[in-house]
């Protein structure tokens, strides 16, 4: 029989299902994937039954589950925490300590009755601590011998960051912060406070940094104001946040907003109003902060452990612009990231845990890394896709011979039009690398416009990343190194940018937004930056091909790259969610495998009857 770990993270936010078998990652996938419900917290039935499925496997062959925290541990966490703020609180506490006691405490009767769903069979049930499975996510997979490991996130039971060592198959945690000491629960803090969404918002106050002005005096004011009034960092990186500041220790809020607005002279901004510039200048100021926090935690690692290579995980290791400034600063010779850096990856980490410090099993290191291009989830047939087309009468064109799909797909491209690209296996984290992405051409000047407003219907600002050929990465970017997850910002190389007008930083977000500031003007952001995802002919060759057939016939060695979703939902998971997706949306094109979909001819698309179909696993 294989050795087989089934991983599993649940409860809190992205639960996820992990198959490792013999030490390689067989399938992982996110619950939301299944479900289509974004960020699903359930118990991951959908996905652990799936990844079995992928293994072949059923959970009497199982040598263990393991889950990604330790309960008991969590609830010490928190039944400390509120009688050390106490009377402070009391309404947080009597809201969720009832949970705990009715359910959690009973974490392991609650795991062994959802794992009864998925068969028969009684198995052995780890539970390796939070920032261990980080840890263990980010260095086992690596192509490292010996790394330095810093995670770094909200909080998991008492860690909030840790600094440790990995070498081989063993891993030693050497410093930890503790809550509620947190970089991350500090950057979701001005997240709430800026008027995004906490746990999701965070991408987007990453996003609006770059529309603060760096030579307002008013950065550098509220920076000195952080570090005098909200925060005490240290020469190692670590730091005490003033509490009299927050709330998310015992409140339902993250920050005491009048304190924070007296402070800042702002008042909170209201989700979905307009962004004036204060909050650009907030966004740029907190930006700046956790970067400067970031370097000094990565130094000290490198001190600690002498190691020449770093891997990062934990929500804080997907602040792309502060990891590509990190391997910049030359602190390590290589960095590299778990592409589900969250709690999603936490499911593989459990597993690896289990696998290599549980069992004591030796590990394999791969050349470039054994996350196989993060290509974990489902796949489907040309069945699949045809039973979209009988079931909506949907227009199509089979094109049998991939180099010729990829010829027309790019020649649409070129035209201007947004095309959904749906091929093999679907990804395992928050990034969409090439397997379910809305493309477009870099080079078209209202594309990142149209991408935003017509077809993911979200907030203007956003910016888009390039997918750019492995060989031509130095062509369009100041970078010397693969990007393969999408998880390192780097400037747009200066031969291709342009000149900017005068008067640039004073002007209004969306007059900003709109400068031709490069020759790919739909992935250079308004500081000239971009995050890069590169592809590799021998980890998604398809996507590769489609690439390089744009870059021979039109001149551009990269693409737009958009997960396939709209604000709100999940990254689409079956031919038949894409379609969906399609026909809600003003894109133009739809490639699954190698059917294209047009909407000539489509009879009025209308959305009753069970078009937001679960995955059929049976």
């Amino acid at each position: 029989m294989p050795d087989a770990i089934l991983g599993i993270s649940a409860f809190y936010h992205d639960s996820a299902a992990v198959l490792l078998v013999d030490g390689e990652i067989v399938a992982a996938a996110q619950e939301e994937r299944f479900t289509r419900k974004k960020h699903d917290s359930a118990f991951p039935h959908h996905a652990a039954k799936y990844v079995l499925k992928e293994g072949g496997l059923a959970l009497s062959d199982l040598t263990a589950v393991a889950f990604y925290d330790k309960p008991y541990l969590k609830f010490e966490r928190l039944l400390e925490t509120y009688n050390g703020f106490a009377p402070r609180g009391l309404i947080s506490f009597l809201s969720s300590i009832p949970v705990w006691i009715k359910e959690k405490l009973f974490m392991r009767k609650m795991l062994n009755d959802e794992l009864a769903r998925l068969g028969k069979g009684k198995v052995k049930l780890l539970f390796p601590e939070h920032h261990l499975s980080h840890a263990a996510s980010a260095f086992y997979p690596s192509p490292f011998e010996e790394a330095a490991i810093l995670t770094v996130d909200g909080v998991g039971e008492w860690a909030t960051t840790t600094i440790g060592k990995g070498k081989g198959k063993d891993i030693t945690v050497l410093k930890e912060l503790h809550f509620p000491h947190s970089l991350g629960l500090l950057y979701s803090a001005f997240t709430a406070f800026c008027g995004f969404r906490v746990n999701s918002g965070e991408y987007k106050l990453m996003g609006l940094a770059p529309y603060g002005n760096p030579t307002a005096s008013r950065v550098e004011e509220w920076k000195a104001s952080v570090y005098s009034d909200l925060i005490d960092v240290r020469e190692d990186g670590s730091l005490l946040l003033n509490m009299d500041f927050f709330n998310y220790a015992t409140g339902l809020t993250m920050c005491n907003s009048p304190k924070w607005e007296a402070l800042f002279g702002i008042p909170a901004r209201k989700p979905e109003s307009d962004i004036s510039q204060d909050y650009m200048d907030l966004a740029l100021a907190i930006q700046q902060i956790t970067e400067e926090i970031v370097f000094k935690l990565a130094e000290t690692a490198r001190e600690l452990t002498g190691c020449k290579n770093l891997v990062m995980a934990g929500g804080v290791a997907l602040n792309c612009v502060a990891n590509g400034k990190l391997l910049k600063r030359d602190t390590f010779k290589d960095i590299w990231i778990q592409p589900a850096a969250g709690d999603a990856g936490g499911a593989l980490g459990a597993a690896l845990a289990g696998r290599h410090i549980w069992q004591g099993k030796d590990r394999t290191v791969q050349p470039k890394d054994s996350m196989r291009g993060s290509y974990l989830g489902p796949e489907f047939n040309e069945n699949d896709t045809m039973r979209v087309v009988r079931k909506f009468g949907a227009p199509f064109e089979k094109i049998d011979d991939f180099q010729v799909l990829c010829s027309k797909v790019a020649g649409l491209l070129t035209e201007g039009n947004a095309i959904g690209w749906f091929q093999g296996r679907m990804e395992y984290g928050p990034r969409a690398l090439g397997g379910r992405s809305i493309l477009g051409d870099p080079r078209h000047p209202e594309m990142q416009k149209k991408l935003n407003l017509k077809i993911k219907y979200r907030e203007g600002f956003r910016p888009f990343a390039p997918s750019v050929m492995e060989e031509e990465i130095a062509t369009w970017f100041d970078m010397d190194r693969p990007s393969p997850y999408m998880l390192m910002v780097a400037p747009v190389a200066d031969k291709q940018c342009n000149p900017l007008p005068s008067g640039y930083d004073d002007m209004e977000m969306y007059e900003r937004l709109y400068v031709q500031r490069s020759t790919i003007p739909a992935v250079t952001h308004v500081d000239h930056s971009a995050r890069i995802q590169s592809v590799s002919k021998d980890t998604n060759p398809r996507y590769w091909e489609l690439i390089d057939t744009f870059n021979r016939e039109h001149g551009c060695g990269l693409v737009i790259n958009t997960s396939f979703n709209v604000r709100g939902e999940p990254i689409v998971c079956t031919p038949r969610d894409a379609y969906a997706c399609f026909m809600r949306t003003e894109m133009d094109y739809l490639v699954v495998g190698n059917i294209l979909f047009t909407k000539t001819g489509q009879p009025d698309w209308n959305e009753e009857g069970d078009w937001r179909n679960q995955f059929d696993l049976d």
